[in-house]
């Protein structure tokens, strides 16, 4: 890593100064013009498990919807209407809580509680223009395919079929392997490295430019287990010695040749689920790409906690 790829990554990253999914979002004015023209913006974290991603990608929802009119949230990972959330999106009826009890173990967090609330809380204030879960309309669920490329390619048409039925911009929130622009991309550890085309490959074929990859990524933390310092050959690696500690960076930007070295290179980024070891951490990690050819935009945390999971 050269000392230019930093000093780069600090003169033209924004700074987003505050983690309270409740506050003003002046510093999330850039992204205006970074997600302007798009269809579907999606939102891939590094992890799920991650307090800080969360909270940035619940900021970052509440400014598409507010300042460019998205209106569908896809939630990776489960059927919002079998939860009955959207329901409860609609008409109030029921308690979040108890609904979330149902889902995926990554939904049970009380950063997705609060973005359900405020999503209940936009539509008491604007009833006339809600947001909504995406869903599958009018296509009966099939059975669930078994093998990875299969399932990137429902994941994805699930999407563009709510787009085709509704109209709506959409923000699709999920993990990186399943959003980067990934034509193919290898997730590891697995025996042998799964390799495959993914769901953002997929709507980046359908939407073009209409799809903006954003990546959640951070440097070192607490998951709640301990997280190291990635290898200096991760993309992370120079993120994490920029300044300031949570920012916006526009990868479309125009770079200096050290930097196009880093970011235009194939490279490895972090890729940390619910089993991990942080002897090994190395091996936890996406591959098969270059950081600008997965994502057009990165929000970066350099240390993170624990998300906070519901109970009682």
């Amino acid at each position: 890593m050269t000392e230019t790829v930093p000093r780069w990554i600090s003169r033209h990253s924004r700074p987003l100064t505050t983690l309270d999914p409740q506050a003003l979002l002046a510093d999330l004015l850039p992204l205006r013009d970074m997600a302007r023209d798009a269809t579907v913006v999606a939102l891939g974290a590094s992890t799920r498990q991650a307090h800080e991603l969360s909270v940035i990608a619940h900021r970052i929802l509440r400014f598409l919807v507010e300042e460019l009119g998205f209106r569908s949230l896809a939630l990776e990972g489960d059927d919002a209407g079998r939860l009955k959330l959207d329901e409860y999106l609609r008409t109030g009826r029921g308690d979040p809580r108890a609904l979330l009890a149902d889902a995926r173990s990554f939904w049970q967090t009380e950063e997705i509680l609060g973005v359900i609330r405020w999503m209940r809380a936009h539509n008491e204030r604007h009833p006339s223009d809600p947001v909504r879960f995406a869903g599958v309309p009018d296509h009966p669920r099939q059975a669930a395919p078994r093998d990875l490329e299969a399932i990137e390619r429902r994941l994805a048409e699930d999407t563009i079929r709510w787009h085709e039925h509704t109209g709506d911009k959409i923000v699709y929130w999920g993990g990186i392997a399943h959003t980067v622009n990934g034509a193919p991309r290898t997730i590891s550890p697995s025996s042998p490295p799964a390799t495959h085309h993914n769901a953002g490959s997929h709507l980046r074929e359908r939407f073009g430019p209409g799809y903006l990859s954003l990546g959640l990524t951070f440097h070192h933390g607490s998951l709640p287990y301990p997280v190291p310092a990635p290898p200096t050959d991760f993309a992370e690696a120079p993120l994490g010695a920029a300044d300031p500690d949570t920012f916006l960076l526009d990868l479309r930007a125009e770079r200096p040749d050290p930097v196009r070295a880093w970011s235009d290179t194939p490279t490895r980024t972090r890729l940390i689920g619910p089993v991990y070891d942080p002897g090994n951490d190395a091996a936890y990690h996406l591959s098969g790409g270059s950081l600008t050819g997965w994502f057009d935009v990165i929000a970066h945390r350099r240390q993170v906690t624990p998300v906070h999971p519901i109970t009682g």
